[in-house]
C-alpha cells in the first residue's frame, strides 16, 4: 500500500521512506504543506506521515484542513515537537497517532501497522481469495499453497482488489495505488497492467475473476 510522508528534511524523508519500503511499504514524498494538500487531493494514499514544522505552514494546518474536510485518511505525526501539550494538541487536532523525534524506525513502522489495523482501515499480512493467498510482507503469491511469480506492478494491482474484493475499485484508486506521484502515465498502463495479471492468474489455475466495470474500474471475486 501506497503512503504519504510529508517531512522537508530530505536526508530524514529517504530514511523513512527506505525503512517503510524494508516493511513492505511504497511512499511518495512532499516536503511542503502546499505539495501536501495536493498530493492527498490526487492520490488515493492508505496512510499520511506527517511533520509540523513545514517551510510554508505548521503541518497542524493541514492535519485541521483534512479534518474538517471530513477526510479520514490516518495520519501519524512525526515531529521533533515532544512535550505533553505538544502531544495533547496534535492528537486533539485530528492524529490518530503522535510520535517524537528522535525515534526508532521500528517503532514507527508497529505504530503504523497498529492505526491501519483499525476496523475501516487497510492492513492484513495475507489476503486470500479462494485459493489464491497475497503475502503483503513478502509480496509474493501462491495459489493451490504453491508459490507464483508476478512483478510487482502486477502485485501492486493484485493487492488493492484484493483488499477490496467484492466492491469496485475505480480505475483512478488503482493508478494512484500503482504509480503514485510518479508524474505522466499511459492512459492505457491500468488495463495493461489488469490484463498481464488476470493472464498470470488463469495460467496458474487462480480459482478468482477480475472483473470489468465499464467506465468505473474493477472488481475481483471467487470464481463461480
Amino acid at each position: 500500500m501506497r503512503l504519504l510522508i510529508v517531512e522537508d528534511n530530505a536526508e530524514l524523508s529517504r530514511l523513512v521512506a527506505s525503512g517503510l519500503s524494508a516493511a513492505g511499504y511504497e511512499s511518495d514524498i512532499v516536503s511542503s504543506a502546499a505539495e501536501a494538500r495536493e498530493a492527498v487531493g490526487s492520490v488515493s494514499y492508505a496512510a499520511m506521515i506527517l511533520d509540523l514544522g513545514l517551510p510554508d505552514g505548521d503541518g497542524l494546518s493541514v492535519l485541521r484542513e483534512l479534518r474538517r474536510q471530513m477526510e479520514p485518511l490516518p495520519v501519524l505525526v512525526l515531529t521533533a515537537r515532544g512535550g505533553l501539550q505538544d502531544r495533547v494538541n496534535g492528537l486533539r487536532s485530528g492524529a490518530d497517532d503522535y510520535l517524537a523525534k528522535p525515534f526508532a524506525m521500528e517503532e514507527l513502522v508497529a505504530r503504523l501497522e497498529a492505526i491501519l489495523r483499525r476496523p475501516g482501515q487497510l492492513l492484513g499480512r495475507s489476503l486470500r481469495l479462494a485459493n489464491l493467498v497475497y503475502d503483503t510482507e513478502s509480496r509474493q503469491i501462491f495459489i493451490d499453497d504453491q508459490p507464483r511469480i508476478i512483478s510487482a506492478r502486477e502485485a501492486s494491482v493484485l493487492e488493492i482488489l484484493l483488499r477490496r474484493q467484492g466492491r469496485v475499485v475505480p480505475k483512478k484508486n488503482v493508478e494512484d495505488h500503482i504509480f503514485g506521484l510518479e508524474g505522466e502515465v499511459a492512459s492505457n498502463a491500468v488495463e495493461v497492467y489488469v490484463s498481464r495479471l488476470r493472464k498470470q492468474l488463469s495460467e496458474h489455475g487462480a480459482k478468482v475473476v477480475i472483473h470489468t466495470i465499464r467506465g468505473v474500474g474493477y472488481l475481483m471475486a471467487e470464481e463461480k
